[in-house]
């Protein structure tokens, strides 16, 4: 909690201290109607129920749900929740030469080992009160959250956090993340590029538009939204962040997961792991 008139933290300490942004501040949690933010929670649940609706189905459904609604509201809605539809299309948009593009490392890689692919991603987390953005970090072969991180907008500063704080607990050969402004900064690159005498990072990045090239990051959120999320209903960012700090701890060191044969995550990761404290 940001107190305003402390007598020894400046906000932008607190700030720093909270790890939250400082531009985010001095706005309401959202900015969006009341009417904004229900069609946004019924995006969200139908969008996980069906990750293969764009835009006009979208609309139809919401329409059919009793909603005035046009698809130029849903689009924008969609784009500020971060929801690509889910399905293998070609990709017939202009390029993007505002940023720097790699191209998609992983069409026919075999994942061998842990920390071979890391992948980011970023999701919205509703609450009571607005809502939030949930970014995380998962290693592809054991599924394994290598770290995460709440925020109150979708800036790159606290995507560059989460970055930083998970490569000081390892290091990926490849890392894979989609064509958000977020991840295409040169401030986020030049993390993933820097010399520090091990081999290099290999950076790939989604085909824009294909969210099934982040396959795994998708449904890591999926389980997250029907097993935490759509259960609790967080009154605001820090009733959230301490819901999801107790989910991602069950997640990594107790959840079986079928495809590796019902063992956890960090039992494929590696038991080293078994002493880390994931803090959002």
């Amino acid at each position: 909690m940001i107190v305003r008139e402390h007598a020894q933290l400046s906000i932008r300490k607190q700030c720093k201290l909270l790890e939250i942004s400082r531009s985010g501040l001095y706005r309401p949690i959202s900015e969006e109607s009341s009417f904004n933010q229900m069609l946004m929670r019924e995006i969200d649940e139908e969008y996980m129920r069906h990750p293969f609706l764009g835009v006009p189905k979208m609309t139809v459904y919401l329409r059919n749900q009793g909603f005035r609604v046009n698809p130029k509201r849903v689009r924008r809605l969609m784009r500020l929740m971060n929801l690509v539809a889910i399905y293998p299309k070609p990709n017939l948009s202009l390029p993007n030469q505002a940023h720097e593009r790699y191209p998609y490392l992983l069409r026919g890689l075999k994942i061998k080992q842990p920390n071979q692919v890391w992948s980011i991603d970023i999701t919205y987390i509703r609450t009571a009160n607005g809502f939030c953005y949930l970014a995380a970090i998962i290693d592809w072969y054991s599924r394994y959250v290598i770290d995460w991180k709440l925020s109150n907008s979708m800036d790159v500063d606290f995507c560059k956090s989460l970055l930083r704080r998970a490569l000081a607990t390892g290091r990926p050969e490849i890392f894979n993340m989609d064509q958000g402004s977020q991840f295409t900064s040169s401030e986020f690159l030049d993390i993933l590029r820097e010399d520090t005498g091990l081999s290099k990072i290999q950076i790939s990045m989604d085909g824009k538009g294909r969210a099934l090239d982040n396959v795994f990051v998708e449904r890591l959120w999926r389980s997250v939204k029907y097993e935490e999320v759509y259960l609790k209903n967080y009154q605001g960012m820090t009733d959230a962040k301490t819901g999801l700090s107790e989910y991602f701890r069950y997640y990594n060191h107790e959840r079986p997961h079928q495809s590796l044969g019902y063992k956890t995550p960090v039992e494929i990761h590696g038991s080293s792991l078994d002493k880390q404290k994931l803090i959002a």
